[in-house]
C-alpha cells in the first residue's frame, strides 16, 4: 500500500504543477505556439526533448516486486545529430536485488522512401514472464503504469538482435528480427524436456511481423519521410517466431504465432467503443517464460481492500497475478465510453463499460516445476465499469469476475481500484 500511495501523491503533485504553471515555466521553452506544441508532443510520447538528445521518460523512476525501486536514464539521438543515424540506449538500477541493467542500440537508414532501417541492439535487463510484444507496435508511453507495481515473475534476459524495419507499402509495416537470448528465471523453476532439467537457457529466434492498417491516410513530408497524417481503424498485426534447437547453441525448437486485431469507432454523439482481439499459439518446447498470459493485474491478497491498486489499460484487473499461463490463447475486449459529463470547463468525468473474455489453453502441464497454474480452457469472463477523470486523470473502477472461474467467496471476484488517465 505504500508504494500505491507514493505514487499516487507524486501524480497528484504532477498535475497540480502542470496545471498551475505549466510545462514552460519548469522546462524554460518558448512560448512561440510551434515550439510548444514540439514540445508537448514529445513529452505526450515519453521524450524530454533536447537539440541532440531525446532523454526517455520511461526509465526514469518504476516499481515492481523484484526490483523494489527502479531508475535510471535512456534515451535516442534526434534528427540534428543525424536523420539516417540514431544511437538509443538506457541504463536503469534496482535497488532491491541490487543490479544494473541497460541496453544500447544503433539503427541506420538505408531508404528514406521505403524507411528502412537496419537495427542492432544489446540488451541486458529483466523481461515479465508470460508477456509478449509485437515488433512493429508504436511505442506506448504511460505516465503512470499501473501494472509494474505488482508484477512478481521475471526472467534475466541477455538478448543481441539484429532487426530490418521496411515500409512493403504505405498500408503494411514490416520487421524481422534475428535475435540470441540467454535466459534464467529469477524465481525456483525448472522446465522437463526429454528427462533433463533446464534452470536457464539459450535461444535463437527469428521474428518477421506485419502490421496492415487498411483505411489510415499516409503522405510524404517536404523531406520524403512516409508520415500517417491520419489513423484509421481497424488495423491488423500478424508476427510469426521461431527457434530451432542446435543453431547457435539455441536449446530449443520452437515457434509462435501471434495475432492482434483492434478497431475503434467514434460515435456522432461523441461517445467511443472499442474492440480488442488478441490471439497467440506456441509449438514445440515452449518453457513457461515463453508460455502467454492474459495480463493480469490483481494483487494476491486477502480481502479486496487490501488488493485496491490501479487499473491497467487493457489488463484483466480480477485475474491474479501467475493464476493462468497458455501455449494457446485468445483474448478479446470491448469498451464503450460515453460523452464526458460537461460539469464545468476542467471537470468532464467520463463512463466506460468494459467486457473482457479470455479462452486458452496448454499441454504438457507437468514440464514446469516449481509453480503452479491453472488452464484458461474453461474461458474467462469479466465485466465492469470506470468513472475517469475524477481528480487529477485519477478516477475510480469496478470490475466482477464470474462464469467458469467464479471463485466461492464473493469479494474474491470483485476488483475495486483507482483509473489513470492524463493526456497532455
Amino acid at each position: 500500500m505504500s508504494k500505491f500511495c507514493i505514487a499516487f501523491l507524486f501524480f497528484i503533485l504532477t498535475n497540480l504543477v502542470y496545471a498551475q504553471y505549466g510545462a514552460s515555466k519548469y522546462f524554460d521553452i518558448k512560448q512561440d505556439s510551434t515550439e510548444k506544441s514540439h514540445f508537448v508532443k514529445h513529452l505526450g510520447n515519453g521524450y524530454l526533448p533536447t537539440k541532440y538528445f531525446n532523454f526517455d521518460l520511461r526509465y526514469l523512476i518504476k516499481y515492481n516486486q523484484y526490483e523494489a525501486l527502479r531508475t535510471g536514464l535512456g534515451g535516442i539521438t534526434t534528427d540534428t545529430f543525424s536523420k539516417n543515424f540514431k544511437i538509443n540506449g538506457f541504463g536503469v538500477y534496482g535497488f532491491r536485488d541490487a543490479k544494473f541493467k541497460y541496453s544500447i542500440g544503433t539503427a541506420y537508414r538505408v531508404s528514406k522512401r521505403t524507411n528502412t532501417w537496419i537495427k542492432a541492439s544489446y540488451t541486458d535487463d529483466l523481461q515479465e514472464t508470460g508477456s509478449s510484444n509485437f515488433l512493429t507496435d508504436k511505442r506506448f508511453f504511460q505516465f503512470f503504469e499501473p501494472r509494474l507495481l505488482n508484477i512478481s515473475l521475471f526472467h534475466k534476459h541477455i538478448k543481441r538482435t539484429l532487426s530490418i524495419e521496411h515500409q512493403l507499402i504505405p498500408k503494411i509495416a514490416s520487421e524481422i528480427e534475428f535475435g540470441i537470448s540467454n535466459i534464467s528465471p529469477t524465481y525456483t523453476y525448472t522446465f522437463l524436456l526429454d528427462n533433463n532439467g533446464f534452470n536457464t537457457f539459450r535461444l535463437s529466434t527469428t521474428k518477421l511481423a506485419l502490421q496492415w492498417s487498411p483505411l489510415s491516410i499516409f503522405k510524404r513530408n517536404e523531406h520524403g519521410n512516409l508520415k500517417e497524417i491520419k489513423i484509421g481503424y481497424p488495423k491488423f498485426t500478424i508476427q510469426y517466431t521461431k527457434s530451432y534447437k542446435g543453431i547457435l547453441n539455441s536449446d530449443f525448437n520452437l515457434s509462435k504465432l501471434d495475432f492482434k486485431a483492434f478497431h475503434k469507432i467514434d460515435h456522432k454523439n461523441k461517445s467511443k467503443s472499442e474492440f480488442t482481439l488478441i490471439s497467440g499459439i506456441s509449438n514445440g518446447d515452449i518453457p513457461l517464460t515463453h508460455l502467454y498470459h492474459a495480463y493480469p493485474n490483481n494483487i494476491n491478497k486477502e480481502t479486496i481492500f487490501r488488493r485496491f491498486s490501479v487499473a491497467g489499460i487493457n489488463s484483466f484487473e480480477t485475474m491474479f497475478f501467475n493464476e493462468f499461463f497458455s501455449d494457446k490463447f485468445t483474448t478479446f475486449q470491448f469498451k464503450h465510453a460515453l460523452k464526458p459529463f460537461k460539469i464545468t470547463e476542467r471537470f468532464k468525468p467520463q463512463l466506460v463499460f468494459i467486457s473482457r473474455y479470455a479462452i486458452g489453453g496448454v499441454d504438457n502441464i507437468e514440464r514446469h516445476q516449481g509453480i503452479n497454474f491453472e488452464s484458461l480452457e474453461k474461458g474467462y469472463t469479466e465485466s465492469g465499469l470506470e468513472l475517469n477523470k475524477l481528480l487529477f486523470g485519477f478516477g475510480l473502477s469496478f470490475t466482477y469476475r464470474y462464469g467458469a472461474y467464479h471463485l466461492p467467496r464473493i469479494d474474491d471476484n470483485m476488483a475495486l481500484k483507482f483509473t489513470f488517465n492524463l493526456t497532455l
